[in-house]
């Protein structure tokens, strides 16, 4: 009895100091508890996919407990973490660690959701109500919590998560979104992103602070956001038409890989999820650096060297032959012609629009070319990784040498496009004014009244319709 007493109490002390620490902190649970939940709604749609594959499958490898393991390390992959193949025929560990781009998209847009809805509080629409470094770090907090757990349980499967990924690029991922969600619920304020544009040297801030300096970086991260979604758009073009080019192959690599409806929803599953890695392969190959398959195979417009013995896969069958590019392969750098021109029409209209002299202009089309640079070297790098050791501990394009190559080709072609697309623009522009400007109203003269005829404000005024009627007459 006496015990049963000092549960009770120990249980209503717990409640006493849960309700005290909500009353507190209502912010701070709210952020817990979010990221929680978006930890494992990611993780359980995660392990739903990989059950229903595992229960569909008519040779599994392993039981329940290896399918959840490969849920697991399917989820901290998906964050970017590189794992780690311990069953090898060598006896060698080997790394995996190509980001599925299309999963990576799952994580972080829960992240992004749930430090949405904690800065909302659960208050009115539109009304932050909770301060953003509460909400913040509740949901990084949260979430990482959960990440922990499952860290330490895919360890112990046959894909095992690099500890030193899992400490650097999973808290990075997870803050990263979580950051951005709080900065989207608060109205995208400028005092941030002005307090890092401090510490550029000084005569880049010039160029990037004050009204017309944020004026021009709006226009400079449109432009870069337009010129790497028509490269992703280009590249996503190369692989199908190479696809289609390739279809006999493709379709024999997908016959040969699996047997059964199973396996071969499996493999179709997988092509899905790694096309948008297929759309950086492909911007990378249109931009001139191209990608490996393997170390010391790389795959350009101007040359190919001959691939690696890789296992049949209906992606692969899309990369061109070994040998001397052709026309055909040059005709790939449209794309980054097409990516540079749109950077400079958009500078060109912020020009147009803003009165910026040339010098302005040829900046802005510089500051975009940076910055889609470095977004899209981020995402080649992303896109690509070891798959193994040896020949294929190179897979993929090249982050910073794809970078390079787009920074050239968005200010090389950019440049010389906004400044004739803003003279041009400019000229019509000005010629628009002038007609506005001619068109004032001309006021038509009334002549006097006859004689004998009232004046002043009683006088009638003077009808055309009459006057024509009488004419006519």
């Amino acid at each position: 009895m006496a015990g049963v007493i000092e549960m009770t109490a120990c249980r209503s002390s717990l409640s006493l100091l849960l309700t005290r620490l909500q009353d507190r902190s209502p912010g701070l649970a709210v952020g817990l508890l979010g990221g929680v939940l978006a930890a494992g709604l990611g993780l359980g749609s995660f392990a739903v996919l990989v059950m229903v594959l595992w229960i569909s499958s008519p040779y599994p490898d392993s039981g329940p407990g290896g399918a959840l393991h490969v849920a697991a390390a399917l989820w901290l992959l998906a964050h970017g973490v590189e794992l780690v193949r311990a069953d090898t025929l060598s006896g060698v560990p080997a790394p995996v660690g190509v980001t599925p781009l299309l999963l990576l998209a799952v994580p972080v847009w829960l992240l992004y959701r749930a430090a949405r809805d904690a800065v909302d509080g659960g208050g009115a629409a539109g009304v932050p109500v909770v301060s953003a470094r509460t909400a913040w770090a509740g949901v990084v907090l949260g979430y990482l919590a959960v990440a922990v757990a499952v860290v330490g349980y895919a360890a112990g499967g046959a894909l095992r998560p690099s500890w030193v990924w899992a400490a650097l690029f999973l808290p990075a991922v997870v803050a990263g979104a979580a950051g951005v969600g709080v900065w989207t619920a608060y109205g995208r304020p400028r005092g941030p992103v002005e307090r890092v544009l401090v510490l550029l040297p000084r005569g880049v801030r010039r160029l990037v602070l004050g009204v017309e300096g944020r004026e021009r970086v709006g226009v400079a991260v449109r432009a870069a956001g337009a010129g790497a979604a028509v490269l992703v758009g280009g590249g996503a073009f190369l692989v199908a038409a190479s696809s289609v080019w390739h279809l006999g192959a493709a379709r024999g690599a997908f016959l040969e890989l699996t047997q059964g409806w199973s396996g071969r929803f499996a493999v179709l599953l997988l092509c899905v999820v790694l096309v948008p890695n297929a759309a950086v392969w492909g911007a990378a190959y249109a931009v001139g650096p191209g990608f490996a398959l393997g170390a010391g195979h790389v795959v350009a417009p101007l040359s190919s060297d001959p691939a690696p013995l890789l296992p049949p896969f209906p992606l692969l069958a899309a990369v061109p032959e070994a040998g001397a590019g052709g026309v055909l392969n040059w005709a790939a750098g449209v794309v980054a012609l097409l990516a540079g021109g749109v950077v400079g029409a958009f500078a060109a209209r912020g020009a147009v629009v803003g009165g910026w002299s040339w010098k302005r202009t040829v900046g802005v089309v510089g500051l975009a070319g940076v910055v889609c640079a470095v977004g899209f070297g981020v995402l080649a790098w992303m896109a690509g990784g070891p798959l193994g050791v040896g020949g294929l501990a190179s897979f993929g394009p090249v982050g910073w040498q794809v970078g390079a190559a787009v920074a050239v080709w968005v200010v090389g072609v950019g440049v010389p496009v906004g400044l004739v697309l803003r003279v041009w623009w400019g000229r019509g522009a000005a010629v628009a004014d002038t007609a506005v400007v001619a068109q004032v109203h001309v006021p038509v003269p009334v002549p006097a009244p006859a004689s004998g005829a009232g004046s002043g404000s009683d006088a009638e005024p003077y009808d055309f319709e009459r006057e024509e009627g009488a004419g006519e007459a």
